[in-house]
């Protein structure tokens, strides 16, 4: 099921609201509960029992290592085991043979055999989750949930199973163990304007982009213009930012509407005057997960480790960001998918965080900050052909013919629809560039408590939710990008 569905926009999401709001507050985390499994199980039946599994496990055993005094390191150690296992196997098992096959076709030995393994909704998400909750535990730095409700509706819960944000245990601790039964009106109008802003993201504008970015990036790059060539990734671009900040708007909104809140995942990244600050206001979740799970501890624990000296002409502090910031943008790009191309696309945005703090970054405080975002858009459209590309020889090929200057004519060409979408998109993204308005949007998605400010939210909710619907409808199956991921 997917949330830019008749059946989740029509039955599912209206039935569970009302059901929520009649039920009294110490049977909510299970109503969540139920709910979510029905919403995961309607897409994968068969995980169903593997995340239920892995969530009774996860519980106890956390609260188990909570409690020791000896061995709590060996548990905790064994946990976080568990989880990259699962994670390793089901999202990258096929790639692993597949490239083991490929060295065994090269000295000529037989290929091993294997059955393909499916992936299950979301597990990147909800292991990260996971992940998280058993390190804030084991560091002291939380308890863990008082009961298996919490902690299961905290993992499971349908607004962000499949594509986040990725929220942490005490993002939402308050709302889970002390639930409130009385959800202000003005947080659940709020909540829907977010939801259906979302939902009109996804379908009036990825899903739009989407289809011309399909056509163009099928086809064979020599047969198509550099004009063409940066149209398509353009698209893409816009279309990924679209499609993401759409259900990441859409799980925000849902929260709000049954009394949470998720921290904000997007601000704005295509206003960015470097990767290192597109990192910051794109996918914020992830980026402030790799930031405290991965990046300071290997970098607090190479400080811990090397004299304080140059090498090769740089100081150790320099040392240490680059091989902290090499690390954590190559996992970052190895966890966006099980091929080369994610991995080169984190190793490409790494490699350009680190020659920003070089030299980059002091170049951009010289010139115009103007000049700094173009810069750095053009760096981000560029990554985003090579995340997009099923290979590294289509990614090549394409690139080529983005920077050939070819202006022969293409074999297709946009139609007015698209470049209207197209245009409404960069203008949508780049609004913040003007001083103020990123201001002004944070004001305009907060929960307003003015009357007027609320009735033109629901007036532009319902109008922007029957033409979503209306598109819908008389269009086929499209989920979210990051469903993949």
């Amino acid at each position: 099921m997917i949330f830019n569905s008749s059946l989740f926009l029509v039955y599912f999401l209206p039935v569970f609201l009302l059901l929520y709001y009649l039920t009294d507050k110490s049977y909510r985390n299970w109503l969540i509960i139920a709910a979510s499994t029905l919403f995961f199980a309607w897409g994968a039946p068969v995980f169903v029992l593997v995340v239920w599994t892995s969530i009774l496990a996860d519980h106890y055993w956390n609260r188990w290592m909570n409690r020791l005094d000896r061995g709590r390191k060996l548990h905790f150690v064994l946990i976080l085991v568990y989880h990259t296992s699962l994670l390793l196997y089901f999202k990258y098992a096929n790639f692993l043979v597949d490239n083991t096959n490929e060295l065994l076709r090269l000295i000529h030995a037989e290929p091993l055999t294997w059955t393909p393994v499916l992936l299950p909704l979301g597990i990147s998400f909800i292991t990260f989750q996971k992940i998280s909750y058993s390190i804030d535990v084991y560091r002291k730095h939380q308890l863990p949930a008082p009961s298996l409700a919490a902690y299961a509706a905290f993992i499971f819960m349908f607004p962000k199973i499949l594509a986040g944000p990725i929220v942490r245990y005490r993002e939402m601790a308050e709302t889970l163990e002390q639930p409130d039964q009385r959800i202000p009106y003005e947080q659940r109008i709020s909540g829907f304007f977010r939801f259906v802003l979302g939902l009109a993201r996804k379908v009036l504008i990825a899903n739009t982009l989407g289809e011309s970015v399909d056509l163009i990036f099928a086809m064979n790059a020599q047969d198509m213009s550099t004009g063409l060539a940066w149209v398509g990734a353009l698209a893409y671009t816009f279309q990924i930012y679209f499609d993401f900040a759409g259900y990441s708007d859409m799980a925000i909104g849902l929260a709000a509407m049954t009394g949470f809140r998720f921290p904000e995942n997007f601000n704005n990244p295509y206003t960015a005057r470097s990767i290192t600050e597109f990192w910051r206001r794109w996918h914020i979740t992830l980026s402030s997960w790799l930031r405290d799970y991965i990046f300071l501890p290997l970098a607090y624990r190479l400080s811990d480790k090397w004299r304080r000296k140059r090498y090769a002409g740089l100081k150790t502090e320099m040392w240490i960001y680059i091989i902290a910031t090499a690390v954590t943008m190559l996992l970052c790009g190895f966890w966006h998918g099980a091929a080369w191309t994610f991995i080169l696309w984190g190793a490409y945005q790494g490699l350009v965080m680190i020659i920003e703090r070089l030299f980059l970054l002091k170049f951009y405080k010289k010139t115009s900050s103007y000049l700094a975002w173009a810069v750095t858009f053009i760096i981000t459209v560029n990554g985003w052909v090579l995340f997009r590309s099923p290979d590294f020889a289509s990614a090549r090929d394409y690139l080529a013919r983005m920077w050939s200057l070819n202006m022969n004519a293409s074999h297709t060409f946009p139609d007015s629809k698209f470049l209207s979408i197209l245009i409404l998109a960069a203008v949508v993204s780049f609004l913040a560039l003007i001083p103020g308005i990123e201001q002004r949007q944070n004001n305009i998605l907060s929960i307003s408590r003015r009357n007027t400010s609320l009735i033109i939210k629901t007036l532009i909710s319902i109008i922007l939710l029957v033409i979503c619907l209306a598109v819908i409808t008389s269009s086929g199956f499209n989920p979210f990008i990051y469903f993949r991921f």
